[in-house]
């Protein structure tokens, strides 16, 4: 059973930023006259709404808005596989090697780690778990969907739809249960509009005893081509280089990032973690990410090591796609019994 949070504790010394949640969606308003002809009840002329679709044997979810936007999203790991623009354009790259039958995490998209990123031997308590924790390779439930409603358009209809998704200590196996044996629940939130995609996580601690985590939204963009694009905001920011032996802690230079070769690297953007980062394609802004309470930004391309990836397909795909991977995984978000945290990002495709 996963828990539904009604209220968020904060404690003094661990503060809480809170992403707003959408507006309730507003009910259409009809008509009083009790003897209201029956041909009426369809109400024509009622707003387009967004369509939702449950397929692949209930392990698949999809929304459509009345513009066309769409967003698609495995039940395992509750991992974004699609979203597309109203033209369906894809924005985001997924491997053709990837597994999409839930028999191992999703190469692509937007996977979710927690409660660990790679791997800590070092850190006790997620020291057994495997690379990425096992929340990409949990099945998480569907909760449900809301939709707030345009103002601004003449026909008014759904602006957008927000797609919740649960998983708690009940849902893991009991492997995952062995390794890492704490109480928590999780909620996150994929919210599709018409100009971009919002993800977010509320993390509580549902024990009696204090638990550490890290988490990470694992975000591949879709380019046209790695050559082509620089990326902004990380100017002057401190950033642990993983290609590097052994590795080490750097400063950028201030001016933006352009890929050259295999990178992983963890920054800490130097503004700050409401700081955006853009993901420029020609020197234009092709994806903007904002963060909320998210104070790392990863940025990963295998380049020509992506040979060496048994899922990672074509072999060239790195030429189309870009990590840039907003998370909180620079040190441990500590939770005391009963407290929730709570972290996200917007992605705007320009």
């Amino acid at each position: 059973m996963l828990y539904r949070f009604h209220s968020i504790h904060q404690h003094p010394h661990h503060p809480t930023q809170h992403i707003q949640p959408l507006p309730l969606p507003k009910q259409p308003q009809y008509g009083r006259r009790p003897n209201k002809p029956t041909a009426l009840a369809a109400t024509p002329g009622l707003a387009p709404q967004a369509q939702l679709n449950i397929s692949h044997s209930n392990s698949r979810i999809s929304a459509v808005l009345p513009t066309g936007e769409s967003v698609e999203i495995l039940l395992y790991g509750a991992t974004i596989i699609s979203w597309k623009d109203a033209k369906g354009e894809e924005k985001l790259w997924l491997s053709e090697k990837a597994k999409t039958d839930g028999t191992s995490a999703v190469r692509g998209g937007i996977p979710l780690v927690f409660p660990v990123f790679g791997k800590a031997p070092d850190h006790a308590a997620t020291s057994k778990l495997p690379q990425h924790g096992f929340a990409r390779t949990s099945r998480w439930e569907f909760l449900g969907k809301s939709t707030s409603e345009s103002s601004s358009s003449t026909d008014g209809g759904d602006s957008s739809v927000k797609l919740d998704f649960g998983l708690s200590s009940n849902n893991l196996s009991e492997e995952s249960k062995k390794a890492w044996p704490y109480e928590f629940g999780l909620i996150y939130s994929v919210t599709l509009g018409k100009d971009g995609l919002r993800t977010s996580m509320v993390v509580r601690n549902e024990g009696e005893s204090a638990w550490e985590f890290q988490v990470l939204m694992h975000s591949y963009l879709r380019i046209a081509g790695i050559s082509n694009i620089s990326i902004m905001g990380l100017e002057s920011s401190s950033y642990v280089d993983k290609v590097t032996a052994p590795i080490s802690t750097k400063t950028s230079p201030s001016a933006p990032l352009t890929i050259t070769g295999v990178t992983d690297r963890v920054y800490t953007p130097a503004g700050g973690p409401e700081a955006p980062v853009a993901v420029l394609e020609g020197g234009k802004t092709k994806f903007s990410i904002v963060r909320d309470n998210l104070n790392e930004v990863v940025v990963w391309n295998p380049w020509t090591d992506s040979k060496n990836i048994a899922d990672f397909g074509p072999v060239e795909g790195w030429k189309n796609m870009i990590c840039v991977e907003a998370g909180a995984v620079g040190g441990w978000q500590k939770l005391e019994a009963g407290e929730t945290w709570e972290g996200g990002q917007v992605i705007t495709a320009i």
